[in-house]
């Protein structure tokens, strides 16, 4: 199977989160043929019932190439043209998966070892499979993350910060607004005050963003409302301390601001005579920690084109992936 049909066949299979067991199943088997060719091994490690990360290596892994098997939803079938593979997953990573396999079939094929492939399940939720793995490392001195950076090597990747920004109030007759307390008001108010927050700006990374996602709140048009809630994703560039401060200053006495998810930004790993690029997006690595070694991000494809209905990936850059994927893996060997 070259690597234009693997990309389709993986892009055929519905991986959306958590629905990742039947892709996982065929990357084993897939890999068990390989590696019973060249002396591999290949393990299916189990996340949670019926959700596997799949890892196979040759030798005493001293680089791994990793990515994710899950897509966001949601699923639509792969198709070809002269230029793309489109379909859900294209980019985000099932494209990214063949070729970290075809770099490894290459290099195996010159009597290259000692690395391995790590798949794993439900980064685009929670990363589950990433902390899993972390618990249980291999060895591994170095990581390489697949995710769509259109084969520039990431410099860095920025972090997030996710809160709900809950205020509460008093229900009354809208005839009689003095007799209640408006949520949705006071959350109106802290609102304004987070998008007055002065953002931290890094020299690599550039300057953090705040999206208010989602606004919620009351009961009825005639009816003072005692309860509204927003969403609100920040993209890091730092630990996210000076942000998580602000954010508890400017909804005092107004609105409560539960955290939900922090990720810090990172900063990455660089390689000589690489195009460089920095994402906004967050990845596995941080889940990973230093359980799998030091991480770098590269991967085909653009994050553009990722959750979309238009995803899709070059077959420029595949092709090019498995010779860059290749020559990263020889590189960090020899450092």
């Amino acid at each position: 199977m070259n690597l234009f049909e693997l990309t389709r066949a993986l892009v055929d299979i519905d991986s959306v989160t958590p629905n990742e067991e039947q892709v996982g199943v065929y990357l084993a088997d897939y890999l068990r043929e390989v590696a019973e060719r060249t002396g591999g091994r290949v393990e299916m490690m189990d996340v949670e019932p019926h959700r596997l990360n799949v890892f196979a290596y040759w030798g005493e892994p001293v680089v791994t190439l990793s990515t994710h098997m899950d897509t966001v939803p949601p699923f639509y079938a792969a198709r070809e043209d002269e230029k793309y593979i489109w379909g859900r997953g294209a980019c985000d990573t099932k494209g990214i998966i063949a070729s970290m396999i075809k770099a490894v079939e290459a290099l195996l094929a010159t009597g290259d070892r000692n690395f391995a492939l790590l798949f794993v399940v439900g980064e685009e939720r929670n990363s589950a499979g990433a902390y899993f793995a972390s618990k249980h490392p291999r060895g591994s001195r170095y990581i390489i993350n697949g995710e769509p950076t259109e084969n520039k090597l990431a410099l860095g990747s920025k972090g997030a910060l996710r809160y709900e920004i809950i205020a509460g109030g008093k229900m009354a007759h809208s005839a009689y607004p003095e007799l209640g307390e408006s949520a949705i008001e006071k959350l109106l108010d802290a609102l304004g005050r987070i998008r007055e927050i002065e953002l931290p700006e890094d020299r690599v990374l550039g300057a953090s963003t705040l999206n208010i996602g989602t606004i919620t709140g009351g009961r009825a048009p005639n009816v003072i409302p005692d309860h509204a809630m927003a969403e609100i994703f920040i993209r890091l560039v730092d630990d996210g301390d000076s942000t998580r401060r602000a954010m508890e200053e400017a909804v005092k006495g107004l609105a409560e601001a539960r955290e939900i998810l922090c990720i810090p930004a990172l900063h990455l790993g660089s390689l000589e005579g690489f195009e460089t690029t920095v994402v906004s997006y967050t990845t596995d690595i941080p889940a990973f920690g230093d359980a799998w070694g030091q991480p770098f991000l590269l991967g085909p494809g653009s994050i553009h084109f990722a959750h979309t209905d238009e995803e899709r990936v070059p077959k420029k850059e595949l092709l090019e992936a498995v010779e860059i994927y290749s020559d990263i893996v020889r590189r960090l060997k020899n450092k």
